[in-house]
């Protein structure tokens, strides 16, 4: 039989590898096969793969730290403390390989989306991947500031910050706090992603480095990218006796790795990316009228081309670093009225066209509607894996509409999601009117186009369909 554990203390350095000893030793002497994730405080080693997991026959998790156990969704797992699985592996093993599976959940399509964009995550590899987890915790920061700021505009007038100690001011203040923090924790977690948590600290401090010299979320990826790949170096190569190796994670990685990252930033990244970020701001800003169409056009066709896949994400994490405090990007709300497109298109075409539907494929559109309204391109998904010659250019044609019209008024956006949501704020948007309008267009050149070329439910005999209406509740 095959394992796999995680074991982990609040430590990570002794009982984190004697719990995994422990277990290596009993599987091998029960004649089984068992692959230990050790995350100690040099980072997690031995990772655990998906083909890893598809082997498995039981799962064990000994740790007495917060362990992330988003991927074995659907897996019935034995988490117990670390000294558990030192005292008495044998038993341990014997629990996991018995324990009965868990009975699988119906899905309806917001959770099915959800677990797409949990796969999507997990697929990730690469450049892409630590591009990804970087964004994905810089993104609240820049969500919260984002809505603070204007909830502080809002509260207090659009001289806000001449009024220090108001409650308006002060939301104002929190918000630019959140925004200061971006481009640090944007460096950060990219190398957090590369080389797990020793290089939080290069990663931070060369992200506050972009933050204060220019060179902004471009110089925040390279010094995310800088600090991991540098973090691995040291490891790899820098050899200490053995009884100094608990030095390396709390004291030789941190004091190297600033000490280069802190040069680099200073006399290699700084300035040549900060002119970078200029040129791109000037270019911008010059844009108007056909040219300005043209590029929400380009970042519609990007949004709706892969509905959250790396092409979509290529395009947000543009429009996000557009964002500046207290001022509405017109990136950023094209970028959102492209990617609202898709789902509230497909919603509206089960509406004017319910004869080329199936029964839960009308009860998914419902669905649609909010996952649209609330900025969630991968509503979009499960209708184009059905049929996706005839949805994808639906979608890609009303997200380009949407985008480029977005961009021609000149419409802006303060904050980086939220969907119709944030529009009841004042100060979000600016054109709030032509905005919506450029919206509602979108949807229904989406809704029209796929409502005319998609053949009816009886013509699709021979297709294969995710959608199953079982007791009067979706599954998918």
């Amino acid at each position: 039989m095959k394992l796999v554990a995680i074991t982990s203390c609040p430590t990570g350095i002794a009982h984190t590898y004697m719990a995994a000893e422990a277990l290596q030793v009993a599987a091998k002497a029960m004649g089984h096969e068992i692959k230990v994730e050790t995350q100690g405080s040099v980072g997690a080693e031995n990772v655990i793969t998906e083909k890893d997991l598809r082997e498995a026959n039981g799962i064990i998790i000994a740790a007495d730290t917060k362990v992330d156990k988003s991927r074995f969704t659907g897996r019935t797992i034995i988490e117990v403390p670390v000294k558990e699985a030192i005292r008495d592996p044998k038993e341990l093993i014997n629990r996991a390989l018995s324990a009965k599976p868990e009975a699988p959940a119906k899905v309806d399509l917001t959770e099915q989306v959800s677990q797409i964009k949990a796969e999507e995550k997990e697929s990730r590899s690469g450049i892409y991947k630590h591009l990804m987890t970087g964004v994905s915790f810089m993104i609240p920061f820049v969500v919260a500031g984002g809505l603070l700021i204007a909830l502080g505009f809002a509260i207090g007038g659009i001289y806000v910050f001449d009024h220090p100690g108001s409650f308006g001011e002060t939301l104002f203040t929190t918000g630019k706090s959140a925004f200061a923090l971006m481009i640090p924790i944007l460096g950060a977690y990219i190398a957090y992603s590369i080389a797990d948590r020793p290089a939080l600290v290069p990663g931070m401090i060369g992200g506050y480095f972009a933050s204060t010299n220019g060179s902004g979320f471009l110089g925040a990826l390279l010094a995310g990218f800088a600090a991991g790949y540098l973090v691995i170096a040291i490891k790899k190569y820098l050899k200490l006796p053995k009884t100094m190796q608990g030095l390396m994670p709390i004291l030789i990685i941190p004091l190297l790795s600033a000490g280069v990252m802190g040069l680099l930033m200073v006399y290699v990244v700084g300035e040549p990316v900060a002119f970078v970020n200029k040129a791109l701001a000037d270019w911008l800003n010059s844009l108007n009228g056909t040219n300005a169409a043209i590029l929400g056009i380009i970042l519609g066709l990007m949004q709706a081309f892969d509905m959250g896949g790396p092409v979509n994400k290529a395009a947000y994490a543009f429009a996000t670093s557009t964002l500046v405090p207290g001022h509405a990007s017109p990136i950023m709300a094209a970028v959102m009225a492209a990617g609202m497109v898709p789902p509230l298109g497909i919603a509206l075409s089960t509406v004017l066209a319910k004869r080329k539907y199936t029964a839960a494929e009308k009860e998914a559109g419902k669905a649609c509607w909010a996952l649209g309204a609330s900025f969630i391109t991968e509503g979009a998904i499960p209708f184009a894996a059905t049929d996706p010659l005839r949805v994808i250019p639906s979608i890609m044609a009303g997200s380009a509409v949407a985008g480029g019209l977005s961009m021609a008024f000149g419409a802006g956006l303060a904050v980086p999601h939220g969907g119709v949501w944030v529009l009841l704020i004042p100060n979000v948007v600016t054109q709030l009117v032509p905005y919506i309008i450029a919206i509602l267009a979108g949807t229904a050149v989406t809704a029209g186009i796929l409502s005319f070329i998609k053949k009816p439910v009886s013509e699709y005999s021979n297709t294969k369909v995710n959608y199953e209406n079982v007791q009067g509740e979706l599954k998918i």
